[in-house]
C-alpha cells in the first residue's frame, strides 16, 4: 500500500486512540506489517511496544505505556468499543491504577491489568491479575477503564504493599474523591485476618490505615472518622 494511503487508513483509527494503532487494527484496513515498518523507518510512525504504533505527530501524553499495554491486551478491537466492557473486560489495576488516580507515591515499572479470565504474557512490562470485578469496582480515568480508588487501595493491601504507602494512597484518595468507606471496608474484609485483625473485620483494617495516615500527616483524611 502507498504510504499516503496507509497513513490515511491509520489516521482514521488512531484519531480516537490517543494517536495509536495496533498492528492487528492496521491489518484490518489492509495496512501490512511491512507497511508499518516502512512508515516507522520514514519517521511517520513510532513503535511504542510490540504490535503498537503511534502517529509521530500525535502528542505522547502522560500514560503512553499504559495505553499501549491496554490496547495490546485486545489488539483487534477499537478502544471505544472496549470501554463498554466494564468489569467484563481488561481493567487497569494495582499500582498502575493508583498512578492514574494520582494517589500515593506509586509508580510500577510494569502495567498491571485485571481480567476475569486467566491470562499470561511473556512481556516483563505487563502483569495480569485474574479477578471477577463487579461494575462498582470499575471507573473511567483518562479514557481508560480503571479500578475505583476503593478497589485499588484494597488491591494494594492484597499485594502486601507496605501499609504506610497504602495509607498515603488512602489519604490522597480521600482528598480527591468522595470515597465510599463502607465499600472500602467490604473490600478490605477478606484481608483483615492477614493483617492482624479478626477475620472479616474490614472496619478494623480501615481504621488502622486511617491511623497510619493521621500519624504521618498529623490530620485525618477528609471525611474519615475514628
Amino acid at each position: 500500500m502507498k504510504a499516503r494511503e496507509a497513513l490515511r487508513e491509520l489516521a482514521e483509527i488512531s484519531a480516537s486512540q490517543w494517536g495509536m494503532v495496533t498492528s492487528a487494527q492496521a491489518a484490518s484496513r489492509g495496512v501490512t506489517r511491512l507497511d508499518l515498518s516502512r512508515l516507522t523507518d520514514a519517521g511517520d510512525l513510532v513503535r511504542i511496544s510490540q504490535g503498537v504504533y503511534k502517529n509521530a505527530a500525535a502528542p505522547a501524553g502522560t500514560f503512553l505505556d499504559v495505553r499501549a499495554a491496554w490496547l495490546s491486551s485486545d489488539p483487534t478491537r477499537l478502544a471505544g468499543e472496549r470501554l463498554g466492557d466494564g468489569s467484563r473486560g481488561v481493567v487497569v489495576s494495582g499500582q498502575t491504577a493508583a498512578w492514574l488516580h494520582d494517589i500515593g507515591d506509586l509508580r510500577s515499572n510494569r502495567t498491571e491489568l485485571t481480567t476475569p479470565i486467566r491470562r499470561q504474557t511473556q512481556r516483563a512490562d505487563v502483569h495480569y491479575r485474574q479477578r471477577d470485578l463487579s461494575e462498582k469496582d470499575v471507573t473511567i480515568r483518562d479514557g481508560l477503564p480503571v479500578t475505583t480508588p476503593e478497589r485499588t487501595i484494597a488491591d494494594l493491601v492484597e499485594d502486601r504493599t507496605d501499609l504506610s504507602i497504602v495509607a498515603n494512597a488512602l489519604r490522597d484518595a480521600s482528598r480527591k474523591y468522595e470515597l465510599d468507606l463502607g465499600q472500602l471496608e467490604a473490600d478490605l474484609a477478606p484481608l483483615a485476618a492477614r493483617n492482624g485483625h479478626r477475620k472479616g473485620d474490614g472496619a478494623a483494617l480501615l481504621h488502622q490505615l486511617l491511623a497510619i495516615a493521621r500519624k504521618v500527616t498529623g490530620s485525618m483524611p477528609v471525611g474519615a472518622t475514628t
